[in-house]
């Protein structure tokens, strides 16, 4: 693993074109290879399309696993790559003017293969100081390569989940701009069942929750991969949130959720067992 810093660098110095192409050939090969997590992306597919026929749901799992490679060699240059390199690659849309006052702001990132660009688009180019909540990686040379790499503009600060919520808040409560990622099974502790693409799915309310605590304004900041690089497309605030109904405010970001994903199907995180937590009496999906 020691080596995976310095392929990153030198791949960072490649074309666009050339390492999209070979993240092609990369995610045609994890489709056919990677069988336990194609078993889950065509699951979730099934799931969550079923107006579209096997062959469609076939077409989008593979393309899947196509953007999910190009998105994991786009790190090297994202992280390695030279502030012109990103200029020209990373693009935003939308009102920037909320993650540039005073005013505590939690954003809804949802998990699309471009999350990671979309930190960068922040913190690097706009230079917007944020926070975020981070999962070690389980080996020790990727974790420092990662928390490194989005962290390369020196702008974020990182709280690790075992933490815990108090420093989090504090943080919202001084101004804190929280790059938030709330939208995987984290299983039935502390989550709330609401439908996900109409079916009931474990769902973490913490993005009311930090809002409520944090006397925060939402918005949506989710990031599209596209033929020149990324684009971050930043949503307006949301009116009316959080309310005192943590449940119905997960519904809202469930169907808030859904919104985005329509525009870019195959670019959401489906390698996930989004539907691992059953109700109680409910038979598994996997």
């Amino acid at each position: 693993m020691k080596w995976l810093p310095l392929l990153m660098r030198f791949l960072a110095l490649w074309p666009l074109p050339i390492l999209r192409a070979l993240g092609w050939l990369l995610g045609h090969a994890l489709f056919v290879l990677a069988h336990s997590r194609r078993h889950i992306v065509r699951v979730n597919l099934r799931v969550c399309f079923p107006q579209l026929s096997a062959w469609q749901r076939g077409h989008m799992a593979r393309r899947h696993f196509v953007v999910l490679a190009q998105s994991l060699l786009d790190r090297a240059w994202l992280w390695h790559g030279s502030v012109d390199v990103l200029r020209r690659r990373l693009t935003v849309k939308g009102d920037l003017s909320p993650l540039q006052g005073a005013q505590p702001v939690v954003m809804l990132a949802p998990h699309f293969v471009g999350m990671d660009a979309g930190g960068t688009v922040l913190t690097l180019l706009q230079g917007v100081a944020m926070a975020s909540i981070y999962t070690r990686q389980r080996h020790p040379v990727l974790d420092e390569w990662v928390r490194q790499g989005r962290n390369r503009s020196g702008r974020i600060k990182l709280f690790f989940r075992q933490q815990g919520v108090k420093q989090i808040v504090s943080g919202l409560r001084e101004g804190d701009k929280l790059y938030l990622l709330p939208d995987m099974d984290f299983g039935r502790e502390d989550s709330v069942f609401v439908p996900f693409y109409g079916v009931q799915a474990a769902t973490v309310p913490s993005l009311s929750r930090f809002a409520r605590l944090g006397r925060a304004q939402v918005l949506t900041a989710a990031t599209r991969l596209t033929p020149q690089g990324y684009c971050l497309e930043v949503g307006p605030v949301w009116p009316d949130f959080p309310t005192p109904d943590s449940q119905a405010d997960a519904a809202q970001m469930n169907r808030a959720l859904q919104a985005v994903i329509d525009t870019m199907p195959e670019q959401y995180y489906w390698v996930h067992k989004r539907f691992k937590t059953r109700p109680e009496g409910e038979p598994g999906f996997y």
